[in-house]
């Protein structure tokens, strides 16, 4: 793929194109969003992580990167989370002859508070704190009809956006945005559009001579059969970044490698899918499938027991993942509801128990627990559950209505089901109140597996477009808690992270966002 990239961008140095800036247009937006958690986390939905079984309890049991730590709570003991984001982008496109066009856009992701610069006790004014305040977001040179084709070239940092989102999105919030530093290839006729592109996620440097990491894939959309669009895709993620448990001298590394120990290769994740989405006579489907493989072993490396050195190098994925929405729209009713069923289905894996005779084995090696792996998702299943994106080994069922009640307000409401696909193996316990106490912590082959049910969620919110340029819009979730997530499994963070809790209380989310685009480039690249 690097070397196709390369032929790529010699071809259009080697046509020799000659442009003349024709118009420039500038253009921006602002976002505001505010955001209130009840009953949810420790601290942050990023952190801290509290420990939920520590670590004497599951001896020689390998767990993975997070441990038994979680971020989550379920309980009102802790403070609940209020803050307030604002993202701010200006962008200016330049349009050139001979089908050049060029992009610039500017970010500032900002939380209320955190740069006023004065004290008000003391009156000691200061300089706001200015950590990384402007990023470059995008910044690309494109050329459309390369060779009189309908070819698209474009390079340089650009956002990446394939379907709905729901595997390479060009958000990770509503206020921030992510990009990809790389080259892409459009093929597009009124039919058919076929992407191809090569991006670089982490540069190395001069540490490592191969010690990158790249993203690369194929997405082909076929438009030509009424009432269904098909795409079919590969993406593949390969991380080269050297893995270490060790640096002995050279005779124990010789040792290693002759018993196979120590030896991590580079990750790569290949996903491959499909979509088929329409509409006829009022109803709609969307469907999407996909399945990963490769290895695995930048995964593998977290999952090192307490005990022991070494992880497994040779953790592979072998996971499916899907999702499916069928809805149908009532035209001639007021307020013209569409009424939607849909589930989601994200494989997971939890080898963290041991067998008796593993546990009897002093040489039993560890075995990672890889479920799927979400990508660049833009597809939140719950504010509470799934904020980042990244829940995993687990199963959705749910159903709404979305309705119109003017041309400028949506009203949406859903219910949502959501369990555990392979859950956690806790130590066996024995309950005294709310307390459970281990019964035999040493003999970790004795386990009692946590249930699988999370929770049910309500959720609704209502969207209003003040204008073309200005809207509004305000939400509620409420998760009804279960003993899946009090007692907790691996979910979060593609399936490696626990969710534990102290409690099982109720949990909210509450939110109001707003946004405005001015100006010219009306933000058509994002």
């Amino acid at each position: 793929m690097r070397i196709a990239a390369a032929a790529v961008a010699g071809l259009l140095i080697a046509t020799g194109a000659y442009a003349d800036l024709q118009n420039v247009e500038v253009g921006g937006e602002l976002r505001i969003r505010g955001r209130y958690w009840s009953n949810t986390y420790v601290g942050t939905a990023s952190g801290p992580r509290e420990t939920r079984i520590p670590d004497f309890f599951v001896p020689r049991r390998a767990i993975g990167p997070f441990g038994l730590d979680s971020r989550f709570d379920w309980d009102s003991k802790e403070s609940d989370i209020r803050l307030i984001e604002q993202r701010t982008d200006i962008d200016v496109l330049a349009d050139f002859t001979d089908n050049v066009k060029a992009y610039i856009q500017l970010e500032s992701f900002d939380l209320w508070g955190e740069e006023f610069r004065s004290d008000y006790i003391t009156g000691l004014d200061s300089r706001a704190s200015t950590r990384n305040d402007v990023e470059v977001l995008q910044s690309w040179i494109e050329v459309e009809n390369l060779l009189d084709q309908p070819l698209t070239l474009r390079i340089g940092r650009q956002p990446l956006k394939f379907g709905k989102g729901w595997l390479v999105a060009d958000a990770i919030a509503a206020t921030l945005n992510i990009s990809y530093d790389g080259v892409r290839l459009t093929y597009e006729t009124d039919d058919v559009q076929i992407d191809a592109w090569y991006t670089k996620l982490f540069e190395g440097g001069v540490s490592e001579q191969d010690g990158d990491v790249d993203f690369s894939g194929v997405y082909a959309t076929y438009r030509g059969i009424p009432h269904l669009w098909a795409s079919l895709y590969w993406l593949w993620v390969r991380d080269s970044r050297s893995l270490n448990d060790t640096n002995f001298i050279a005779p124990i590394e010789r040792l290693e490698d002759f018993f196979n120990l120590d030896d991590y290769d580079a990750t790569n994740l290949h996903t491959v899918g499909g979509r088929l989405w329409g509409a006829y006579s009022g109803f709609d489907y969307d469907l999407e499938l996909a399945y990963q493989f490769g290895e695995a072993d930048a995964a593998g490396f977290g999952f090192k027991p307490a005990s022991q050195i070494y992880g497994d190098d040779g953790a592979e994925y072998a996971n499916w993942g899907g999702d499916l929405e069928l809805g149908y729209s009532f035209s001639e009713v007021p307020w013209h509801p569409r009424l939607f069923l849909g589930g989601a289905y994200f494989s997971g894996e939890d080898n963290r128990d041991l067998t008796f005779g593993e546990w009897l084995n002093p040489f039993d090696r560890p075995e990672a627990s890889v479920s799927f792996n979400r990508l660049f998702s833009y597809s939140v299943y719950s504010w509470l559950l799934d904020t980042g994106q990244d829940l995993s080994n687990f199963h959705q069922v749910r159903a709404g209505v979305e309705m119109y009640p003017t041309d400028k307000i949506t009203v949406h409401l859903n219910a949502a089901y959501f369990g555990v696909n392979e859950p956690f193996d806790r130590p066996r316990t024995v309950a005294f109140g709310n307390w459970h106490i281990p019964v035999a912590p040493a003999l970790s082959f004795w386990t009692e597996e946590a249930d699988e049910d999370l929770g049910t969620r309500l959720y609704m919110w209502i969207r209003y477009n003040y204008s073309d340029d200005l809207w509004f819009r305000v939400g509620w979730e409420r998760l009804f808690t279960d003993d899946g997530a009090a007692q907790g499994s691996f979910v979060n963070r593609n399936g490696l992270e626990f969710n534990g809790g102290t409690g099982r209380e109720d949990a909210d989310y509450l939110f109001f966002e707003t946004g405005v685009n001015f100006g010219g480039a009306d933000h058509r690249y994002q």
